[in-house]
């Protein structure tokens, strides 16, 4: 980290203890609440890992790998500046694989928010993008969301996040946001990196409205949703489009139903060539408690094609990469405390390894 890096974190960090210890000077806001997230697991590779942090030795003659992961520990710092000024403040430990042992910010974000209407969100946070860049990991309903190359198949300095300023309202059932950000991304491949970034999304709430900017996957009976959303990120006349929506129903006899789905078309925003794809995902909770929780079944599939083109003098040939997902989860407390068994398997039309991987994953939250 270069030193230009390190005086902007650290002034960040002074901003932020100013601000939390101005909160707790004045009685009369809500106290600064402290939280963290742990995601943890248990993993199985055959031929080749997709989503676990695991490397497959080759050259010892091996055709598969196990190990255990800390895939993700979060500290989420929230607190008021006044009753309309609030601070947000999350890092990410990501310790899954070699190298990776490191702490970063994750979110600091400066929240000006007036009215349902009016709302600005400054520092360091997740641009409009789709439903599942989102909710993230911990507010997934899938344990590997983003092992297809569909969902959150946009540009990001960290962890989904852009440094940047954004606007975000809610009209009713119309959601609007729109922000400007400093594309300096570690996944984007546009020619000029030092153009801004430009993004927006709208989405519409048919049923029970969802308060505030981030958001779930599911709401596991809490709410009655229908949503579609749409999306839009441009940088350096490169684009990303996509489109998602999420059904998510509790039935009459206590069971809740979640289907979820979205398309997404990058125009040479964060992919060398041009491609498209989509994913479709279903899930069941029982309603029966069973001990402490109680049990979900969840499948996912996702096909992503990538189109022939040149990049970088090197030819890339046109692919199909279909990706399935099987979940078997024991739900103890929303997003709070969760265990559960995922499969996965991928395949493309190259013909290259066709992977397996199972896992057992644990989260917790407070």
């Amino acid at each position: 980290m270069n030193s230009h890096k390190l005086g902007t974190l650290a002034a960040s960090m002074t901003l932020l203890m100013s601000l939390v210890g101005a909160a707790q000077a004045d009685d009369a806001l809500p106290p600064v609440t402290v939280g963290a997230g742990l995601q943890t697991s248990f993993y199985n590779c055959d031929k080749a890992c997709i989503y676990s942090p695991g490397t497959v030795n080759t050259d010892a003659g091996d055709s598969s790998v196990s190990g255990f992961a800390l895939d993700s520990a979060r500290l989420y710092v929230n607190g008021n500046v006044t009753d309309k000024i609030k601070i947000m403040f999350n890092t990410e430990y990501d310790g899954s694989g070699p190298g990776e042992n490191k702490v970063e910010v994750l979110d600091l974000v400066g929240r000006f928010e007036f009215s349902d209407y009016f709302n600005i969100w400054a520092g360091r946070f997740l641009p409009p993008s789709d439903r599942a860049n989102l909710y993230g990991p911990y507010y997934a309903n899938d344990w590997t969301p983003y092992a297809d190359g569909v969902a959150d198949f946009y540009p990001s300095v960290a962890t989904g996040r852009d440094n940047g300023v954004a606007y975000w309202g809610q009209f009713g059932i119309l959601k609007a946001s729109i922000g400007v950000f400093d594309g300096e991304s570690i996944n984007s491949v546009v020619a000029d990196k030092s153009k801004l970034l430009y993004a927006g999304r709208l989405m519409l709430d048919f049923w029970d409205p969802e308060g505030g900017y981030y958001l779930n996957s599911t709401y596991y009976g809490a709410k009655d949703l229908l949503a579609v959303g749409l999306v839009a990120q441009s940088q350096d006349s490169k684009t990303t489009a996509s489109l998602d929506a999420l059904l998510d129903k509790k039935l009459p006899n206590g069971g809740v139903a979640t289907v979820e789905a979205e398309y997404l078309h990058d125009n040479g925003l964060s992919g060398l060539t041009t491609s498209k794809g989509w994913y479709g995902l279903g899930s069941y909770l029982f309603p029966q408690q069973i001990g402490i929780g109680k049990i979900q079944l969840l499948a996912k599939y996702s096909e992503k094609k990538t189109d022939a083109g040149v990049a970088n003098d090197t030819a890339i040939a046109a692919d199909k990469l279909k990706t399935l997902e099987i979940n078997a989860n024991y739900l103890i407390k929303p997003y709070n405390a969760r265990v559960g068994w995922y499969y996965l398997h991928q395949s493309d039309d190259l013909g290259k390894l066709s992977p397996h991987e199972i896992g057992l994953k644990l989260q917790l939250q407070m």
